[in-house]
């Protein structure tokens, strides 16, 4: 049997490499400094050791092989350790490629937001058409128990992520799965640790475009100007738009009709049900528990990139009533004293936005309270700081975590906030001052794309206590 250590395991990529490689019978270990639910639950459910902490004594001499994820960095003393040793490594985009892809079918899902969800419903798609595809989310599906399976299917649907490779490898990781299908779910400016602007990304998606052949699809957002310009840059491969009626068409179609050849129609502000059309026929009307017009974007992806492999659209919406997407989408995590609790997986101002408007959508009048950690790199370095109030307008009332070491102006950020906005230094001051200010009725939604310090889970036992 070969071995593996994972430098990194419990990132959600990372922990989906480490479920795939326990199922092909590889054993498994790693090391990780940040350990945190739902991919510490996942790690420990699979039986997999993992060591805290970047000691090089964690790494077992008859290890094969160390994957090393994208976090780390030179000056880690794992790291160091590895290269002074001569040992064998690779990065976790590359070991899927090699080990996992050949011979599968891939469906890549790529885009600033939606990538999870998306991904999470392209196979939930395939498995309710009877594909069993594999996967690896970025996140643990409801619907799956798991964040990444071998499958025994021909499909493989994997998120695409646009972030660097490794410290040793600097292209997109998306660049290495080669799929049949991509998904271009939306582009925005993002990761400003590694790319200097929107350009830089867009040559990224331009990169990813080259990869998929002729014979293949790429289903790209019809409404996104970025991504228009992504396609200009050359494109030889049959593209489908998806859309909502009425929104502005910035890829025309490519067989020239009027709009997108995917749409929806929205029926209820809350996006809960929308029939669908391709190239301009009704083909079914879906029902389901998620909310807003962003869902019904991804919605509209999952089914046309499934349509991309011969699944109709017509047997599989009617499962779509039962989909339960993503932990940490907008996951209730409690109800108590008539306060709902939720933990959401915020990373930029344009997805805080629209979860927050199709929450609103839901309750109405309902006040909605957020306590916010700003964690992400571009949201630390202050990429989304005038972007960050505006994107909270759906909210009554705003407590973030403004750490010391943030460099921007915390208070020229609240004192922009259309609601009450309070800044706080830790985690513990903020669940004080959400226990002070929450009532009955309201709805407490914990945004960030860390471990918040158990924060939500925390403020729910406190409710409950």
């Amino acid at each position: 049997m070969s071995k593996i250590h994972i430098l990194g395991i419990a990132g959600t990529f990372m922990g989906g490499v480490a479920a795939l490689a326990r199922e092909m019978g590889v054993a498994v270990e790693g090391s990780d400094q940040a350990v945190y639910p739902p991919m510490s639950t996942q790690l420990e459910r699979l039986g997999i050791a993992l060591h805290p902490g970047y000691d090089p004594a964690h790494i077992a001499a008859d290890c094969d092989e160390v994957v090393i994820g994208n976090a780390l960095s030179r000056g880690n003393p794992a790291v160091e350790q590895v290269l002074d040793d001569g040992r064998r490594y690779t990065s976790g985009a590359q070991w899927l490629a090699e080990r996992v892809l050949p011979g599968r079918t891939t469906l890549a899902v790529a885009g600033t937001h939606g990538k999870t969800t998306t991904t999470t419903l392209l196979a939930f798609l395939l498995q309710a058409a009877g594909r069993d595809p594999g996967f690896l989310i970025g996140g643990v599906a409801e619907d799956f128990g798991v964040s990444a399976r071998l499958g025994g299917g021909a499909e493989f649907v994997v998120e695409a992520d646009e972030y660097d490779t490794a410290f040793f490898d600097k292209r997109s990781k998306f660049v290495h799965y080669r799929p049949l299908v991509a998904v271009l779910n939306n582009l925005e400016y993002d990761h400003a640790d590694i790319f200097p602007d929107l350009a830089a990304i867009q040559r990224q998606f331009h990169h990813l475009v080259r990869t998929v052949p002729r014979r293949g699809r790429l289903v790209a957002n019809g409404e996104d100007a970025h991504l228009a310009q992504v396609l200009a840059m050359g494109c030889w491969t049959p593209v489908e738009t998806f859309g909502i009626e009425g929104g502005p068409v910035a890829i025309p179609r490519a067989d020239g009709g009027a709009g997108f050849d995917w749409s929806a129609r929205l029926l209820a502000a809350a996006g809960s049900t929308f029939p669908v059309l391709h190239r301009g026929r009704e083909v079914g009307t879906a029902r389901w528990p998620l909310l807003g017009r962003h869902n019904v974007m991804n919605a509209l992806a999952a089914l046309a990139a499934a349509h991309a492999v011969g699944v109709a659209p017509e047997q599989v919406l009617p499962a779509l009533a039962g989909f339960r997407s993503v932990k940490r989408r907008l996951e209730v995590v409690a109800r108590a004293g008539g306060v709902t609790v939720y933990d959401d997986f915020a990373h930029h101002p344009t997805a805080i936005r629209t979860t927050l408007e199709g929450l609103r959508a839901r309750v109405g009048g309902a006040r909605i309270v957020v306590a916010l950690e700003p964690r992400s790199n571009s949201m630390r370095l202050g990429a989304h700081a005038d972007a960050l109030a505006p994107s909270l307008d759906s909210a009554d009332e705003v407590v973030f975590l403004h750490r010391p070491e943030l460099p921007w102006d915390a208070g020229r950020v609240g004192a922009a906030v259309r609601g009450q906005a309070r800044p706080v230094p830790d985690t513990d001051t903020l669940l004080a001052v959400l226990r002070e200010r929450v009532r009955a009725g309201d709805h407490v939604v914990f945004m960030s794309n860390g471990g918040f310090d158990g924060a939500p889970r925390r403020f729910a036992a406190m409710l409950a206590d």
